[in-house]
């Protein structure tokens, strides 16, 4: 750090913000006599077994500060990230504050430095799904309320934000981080690819599509979770699916009396690039992820969301995602269309691989 940069702490506290701040630090790391980093990772998603190789995998540093705070209920887990989080800036004022998406330490390390008149940058800022029984909601709503500057991924944010009277010079339209590091490890998913579990996978199903379910709405409802577990064995008879099961997810259908048939093949969650690999080349994918909307849209796979609504609308209007819900005959419906037909869809305007690049510059002129 040299003595005319600015420093900018970056949070993340779940691995799909690490995701979204890799390429933010090769980013900054071209701007060394302009601007500095500490990571901050509040370990509200840690797995001591998979951490480093994620890290690895991302091109991460270690972290600067492990505030340990784990988990507990929204409350209790936000009390612990504010009050761990408050210690660092007092210690060390940095320059400016960066959080990313809208997981628990978004919200809470937000409020602790505006609180202590530290400037926030929201990157994913603005997106809305019109749903408060999300949490996710809750946080983006409340992270953007107190925000400085404000990051958006596309047009839905920025007319969010300046409906909500945000103001237009501080409303920047980038792109999406989280393509910039999408595009990054597909350039080097062919080196590794031999070494990875799921293309043993991927080679004795040839085609395949592939399911995510880890929101609460969907699996801590025993009669839903089931339901929606019953279409998907359907439809694993005409293609095998693929279906890596969050811990959540594990724990409650240990719960249900439901087997799935052999065509549905369980695994455990994957590394991120194990992960990458086995979805790119899916028939299609089918989940209630936000982030994964939003990479098989940048990637050209089909994507079906099992959910009612969506904070990532240009994934349906230019990509290739389709909403579809949690109702059977709707998703068995939607399932034989896209399997009958050729992924249809385009590339969001800034989902180019150089995000990152614009927030810096930007961050450069405004801290």
């Amino acid at each position: 750090m040299t003595s005319t940069s600015k420093m900018i702490y970056l949070v993340a506290g779940a691995r799909p913000n690490f995701m979204k701040i890799a390429p933010i630090i090769r980013a900054i790391q071209k701007h060394q006599n302009e601007l500095s980093y500490k990571l901050i990772h509040t370990d509200q998603h840690y797995d001591k077994a998979m951490s480093q190789v994620f890290f690895e995998e991302l091109g991460i540093p270690e972290p600067d500060f492990h505030l340990g705070c784990g988990g507990g209920t929204h409350a209790v887990q936000t009390a612990k990230i504010m009050v761990e989080f408050e210690k660092v800036c007092v210690a060390e004022r940095p320059d400016c504050l960066l959080v990313v998406g809208d997981v628990n330490s978004t919200l809470a390390c937000s409020i602790v430095s505006k609180k202590l008149g530290i400037r926030v940058a929201h990157v994913e800022a603005g997106l809305r799904s019109g749903d408060m029984s999300m949490p996710e909601e809750v946080n983006r709503i409340v992270t953007d309320s107190i925000s400085d500057w404000f990051f958006v991924t596309e047009p839905s944010g920025e007319a969010n934000l300046l409906a909500e009277g945000k103001p237009r010079e501080n409303v920047f339209h980038v792109g999406h981080v989280m393509v910039d590091n999408l595009y990054y490890q597909m350039a080097r998913l062919d080196a590794v690819a031999d070494k990875l579990e799921t293309t043993a996978l991927k080679r004795k199903l040839g085609k395949y599509g592939v399911v995510t379910l880890h929101r609460p709405a969907t699996v801590d409802n025993p009669v839903l979770l089931k339901s929606v577990c019953q279409v998907l064995d359907e439809c694993a008879e005409t293609l095998p699916l693929v279906f890596p099961v969050h811990p959540r997810t594990r724990n409650s259908l240990n719960r249900m009396d439901f087997k799935f048939s052999e065509y549905v093949h369980l695994i455990e969650p994957q590394s991120y690039m194990a992960f990458l690999n086995l979805w790119k080349d899916a028939q299609l994918v089918l989940t209630d992820s936000g982030g994964l909307q939003e990479e098989t849209t940048a990637a050209g796979v089909s994507c079906l969301t099992l959910r009612d609504n969506t904070e990532r609308p240009i994934t349906v209007e230019q990509g290739t995602n389709t909403v579809v819900g949690t109702d059977c005959d709707n998703i068995r419906s939607h399932f034989r269309r896209v399997l009958a037909s050729e992924t249809q869809g385009a590339k969001p305007e800034l989902w180019d691989g150089q995000s990152s690049d614009r927030i810096v510059q930007h961050l450069i002129r405004l801290i």
